[in-house]
This record gives structure tokens, sequence and C-alpha cells, in this order.
């Protein structure tokens, strides 16, 4: 197969989609696929490489230009509407590459819509969020998990853009939000949560629920940098990895373990929000700018996780990390977790934003190690559902199902001309 994938950003500039778009695209060419990937223009990079068999097209926007709109200089995002530069730079690249399938992963995917009929690709966009029906895409109205789009959106997005920028906004992802519902012929939501965050059952659109992937040998990188060991504690210790930020629960975390009868050590790695303090509390250690085999080290050594986030996070990759290290998880009962988490098989699952819960479920943990080894070794095997050699077999089957149905067309189109023809020669 031929597949382009859109993504607005791509590494160097490092997130966890773009992350995972260089990994699936890797994967895929592996596979014996032909994979390109069309993303914006960053100064200073190639407007095209090759990145592990991997071609990689940036394209210039004519909104990128304007750089007061946006608050980080290298992201500056795609707009939620068709840009006409980028238009024309996606036509080229389709021109060139001529896809059989199309797999979108954010707000690029708007400047590709116009393209679609042309293009006679098939178009596949996973929902790495709630951007379907979010402006803000974390589906998170005043602290809280929002209960749908509605007039309240236009203060909320307004809020965290801007005055001049909130409410276009918002009009500009509803409109071509019901574009992408007619025009995407099938949603990857990365969660139960996601794929009824963005509605998509109840508007009967064509989804399957496949989650983000770790490598393989994920587990296995957890020996090769041991540079860290001394920063981290010497025995048993609760870790999060994650941004380190109130939407991530850090504060109820924070609580519910200086409620402990005796805390063990707290290690937080992760970027640390302002509104967090250096010095959280006794026996807190906060470590930011780890390496990713760093990171995975750690959770080989601790004890337990904790996921305690009071948003609804999509798929956080972090957890399924600590579990195919054999590190149970205490996570909230919300968003993505609760499709990684088996409630009392590999870890436990507790209210969000209950701080006495979660102190309850790190105790009982602490207090049971063999329950903690069992669970451990429970969440190696459900880790394994997260593995690339199985995800990414099911986002290939996703392609395949697509162009056999237009196999089936075709052939159904070409049958009917052939009776037609023949029924006007009898």
């Amino acid at each position: 197969m031929r597949i382009l994938m859109l993504s607005q950003f791509y590494p160097p500039i490092i997130g966890g989609i773009e992350q995972h778009v260089r990994n699936l695209s890797a994967e895929l060419v592996t596979r014996g696929h032909e994979v390109a990937v069309a993303t914006l223009w960053q100064e200073g990079l190639p407007e095209l490489e090759n990145d592990r068999g991997v071609r990689v097209y940036r394209i210039r926007g004519t909104l990128q230009r304007a750089a007061w709109l946006f608050s980080e200089k290298q992201r500056r995002h795609a707009p939620p509407f068709p840009d006409p530069e980028l238009v024309a730079g996606l036509r080229s690249v389709i021109a060139r590459e001529r896809p059989d399938v199309v797999h979108a992963h954010n707000w690029l995917v708007h400047s590709f819509l116009p393209l679609k009929v042309w293009s006679g690709a098939r178009l596949v966009l996973t929902l790495h969020d709630y951007s379907l029906v979010c402006a803000k895409h974390r589906f998170v109205y005043h602290d809280s998990v929002c209960d749908g789009p509605g007039f309240k959106c236009f203060g909320c997005a307004t809020a965290h853009y801007g005055l001049p920028r909130g409410v276009p906004t918002v009009l500009a992802n509803w409109t071509m939000g019901l574009v992408e519902r007619a025009a995407v012929d099938m949603f990857l939501p990365v969660s139960q949560a996601v794929a009824d965050g963005n509605d998509l059952v109840n508007n009967r659109l064509r989804f399957q629920v496949i989650p983000n992937f770790i490598p393989d040998d994920v587990a296995a990188t957890a020996s090769r940098d041991r540079s860290y060991d001394a920063q981290l504690p010497a025995e048993d210790y609760l870790l999060f990895v994650g941004d380190i930020t109130p939407d991530k629960g850090v504060l109820v975390l924070l609580k519910a373990h200086a409620e402990l009868p005796s805390p063990m050590p707290l290690v937080l790695i992760g970027r640390r929000d302002a509104a967090i303090p250096a010095n959280p509390g006794k026996n807190v250690i906060i470590l930011e700018n780890l390496p990713h085999d760093a990171v995975m080290r750690a959770w080989s050594k601790s004890s337990m996780g904790c996921a305690p986030s009071i948003m609804p996070d999509p798929c956080p990759t972090v957890v399924m990390e600590a579990m195919a290290t054999g590190c149970p998880v205490v996570g909230s009962r919300i968003g993505g977790i609760q499709d990684q988490i088996v409630d009392g098989e590999t870890g436990l699952l507790v209210p969000p934003g209950d701080a006495d819960a979660l102190r309850q479920a790190v105790m009982r943990l602490l207090g049971d190690p063999a329950l903690r080894a069992r669970m451990g070794e429970a969440a190696k095997r459900k880790a394994v559902e997260f593995q690339a050699s199985v995800v990414v077999e099911r986002i290939e089957q996703s392609y395949r199902a697509l162009l056999e149905d237009d196999n089936r067309a075709r052939k159904h189109m070409s049958s009917t001309t052939d009776q037609v023809a023949n029924d006007r020669a009898t």
C-alpha cells in the first residue's frame, strides 16, 4: 500500500502524537509499505528528507506566517479550516505520492478535505483527543469533564485562545467537524472514552477503537540508562510520569501522599507547571528532562505507578510503559486509563480528584507485596495488547478493509455496467 500520513508536527518537534506518527510510519515501512508524511514546514529543517525509509515533506501554510497568532514559535499549528497554501502543498505531495490511504492525525486534515475526492484515496483519521467536538481538544469545562458542545464553548475557547481567536476557532471547528463526519472513511479513536466524547456512536460513524502503542522491546530499555540511578531512591518509591500539572492530578497525588501514615518517597518525572511548587513536600522528588531510557529504568525500579488524572486523558502511553515493566498502576477511573488498567487485576482504579480514595488504594498495595507482585505480572501480560506488533497490525487491517470495500464497489459497478450492456444488446 501507498500511505500518506498527515501530522501538523513531526520530529524533531517532539510530542506524543509526533512520536506516534514517526513510529507508526517506520513500522509500516518495515512491513513493506510505501509511506510518506506531510507536515508543517519549520525553519532550519529541509523541505524533503528521508527518515528511516519514510519520505517527510514539510509544506508551508499561510497562517503560519502570522507569528503573532501563536504562543510557541515552533508550534504554529494548522488552522481548523482549509489553509490555501497547505491545500496547494498537499496537492503537490499527493500528485507525487499517489496514496491509496491518507491517514490524518490532527487539524492538518482540514486542508486535505477539499482534495479528498480528487485524490481518490481513502481517508482514515486517528482521534488522539476530542477535537471533533472540542476546539480546545481536551473536553474539559471549568476543570471538570465537559458534558458536550454548546454555547459555553465560545467563552471556554476565548479564555484559552484569547478574544480574537476563540470564537472563530469554535465556529471553524464545528463547521469542519460536520465536513469530517461526511468525508472520513474510518475513525480510529485511541480509547473508548475518545469515541464516546467525540459522539461517534450517536452519529453512526464508522470507527474502530485502536490505542496508541509501545515498542515490543520497550521494557528492555529499562536497563540501558543507569546514569540517573543516584537521583532515584534506593528503596521503594511511588512514581508519576507526565506533565506535572493540576490537570494530571498532581495536586491530588501530593495530598494523598502527604496523608500516608509513613510516606515512602514520591518521584515526579516530567515538565513542572508553575502551579506546582518546586519543593512540594517531604519525601517528594521532582526530576525534569529525563531521557526515555532513564524513565523506563525508573519504572522498573518503582513499587507502583500513579496516574491520578482529573481530565479525561485519551490514552496515556506512560501507563502502558509502566505495565510493560511489571509495575502495577493506581489510576483514575476516567478517559483512556479505564481501557488500560483492569481494576483489581493489573492495578486499581479510583474516582478522579478523590485524594482519600487514592491514598487508600496506595496503602492497599503497599501493605500487600504479594498482591502487588501478582498485579505486576498481570500488567505485563496486559501490556502485550499495546505492543506495536499487535496494534500496527490492527491499523493495517483497517486500511485493507477500506480498500477491499473499494474493490467490491468497483466489481459491482463493472458487473452492473456489463449487465446493462447485455440487456441493450438483446
